[in-house]
């Protein structure tokens, strides 16, 4: 089989949560260069819109819902109205998820006050948890029901290499994204039945907005890669390959795998 045929996505029904920016937004993008028809879910939802219509006219097929993915109902509505005006859902990216940017170490390496556990505010663990852990459940759930009838789908998560590695990152968000891998597992094997396959993309640190974009921090940049055996944060674009595998037929003999892009983060510490 040629490369073409096992890469093949195009006519698939994707939905894509957290698609208006960063790694949600550069999954979409691969999927509608390669001709699928996909739906970028936000809960800003006039910044899904533009990036949609971007992608309309450089000739993909986009539309945009808004959603917030923490709450049930909400998410229900939009992975509904995703599988009415796609025709269907085939793979669902459920990439939503946010970093309050209460961080153990700040930018100059020193511990935080605010991050530290004694001090880690109740709202901010909830909200994290909410989004990055509840949200997965409920995105997966919903995707289940549309699935199983047809016997066929991919579900992806987007975990983190904090989710096996305990790292100097907001606890909240560590928490969640080990619960997220493991619900990973779990659904991929009660989902298997059903040819519904169940995996997880675990980035390291990438230039992103999340936690309010404090990854743009040229002194954050510093510090983590100084943590990274390749030397260098990840870029967005680099994500494109590995959604697209997921997507796929390459990957149809793949379940309950999580699959680390994170420039040897999780390896340990860089050897000179």
């Amino acid at each position: 089989m040629k490369a073409q045929e096992l890469f093949d996505v195009a006519g698939k029904k994707v939905a894509v949560t957290g698609a208006g920016s960063g790694i949600g937004l550069a999954i979409a993008e691969v999927l509608a260069e390669n001709g699928a028809r996909v739906a970028l879910l936000d809960v800003a939802q006039e910044r899904a819109e533009t990036e949609a219509a971007r992608l309309r006219a450089a000739g993909g097929d986009a539309i945009a819902i808004g959603v917030d993915v923490s709450d049930a109902a909400s998410v229900d509505r939009a992975i509904d109205e995703c599988a009415d005006r796609l025709g269907g859902l085939d793979v669902l990216f459920a990439n939503a998820g946010i970093d309050p940017g209460s961080q153990v170490l700040g930018p100059d390496g020193k511990r935080s006050v605010e991050g530290a556990l004694e001090n880690y505010d109740t709202g901010k663990w909830h909200k994290v948890i909410g989004i990055s852990l509840d949200g997965v459940f409920y995105c997966a759930r919903a995707a289940a029901r549309h699935m199983k009838p047809q016997r066929s789908g991919s579900i992806v998560i987007t975990t983190s290499v904090s989710s096996v590695r305990a790292m100097p990152i907001g606890i909240a968000y560590s928490a969640a994204k080990a619960g997220a891998a493991h619900f990973m597992r779990n659904a991929a094997l009660e989902l298997a039945a059903y040819n519904i396959r169940v995996n997880a993309i675990a980035p390291g640190p990438f230039v992103t907005n999340i936690g309010g974009g404090f990854v743009r921090d040229p002194a954050v940049q510093d510090m983590m890669r100084r943590m990274i055996p390749l030397g260098r944060m990840g870029d967005v674009a680099e994500m494109k390959g590995l959604a697209l595998f997921l997507a796929s037929p390459a990957s149809s003999f793949m379940t309950g795998a999580e699959l680390f892009n994170d420039g040897g983060l999780s390896l340990g510490p860089p050897v000179d």
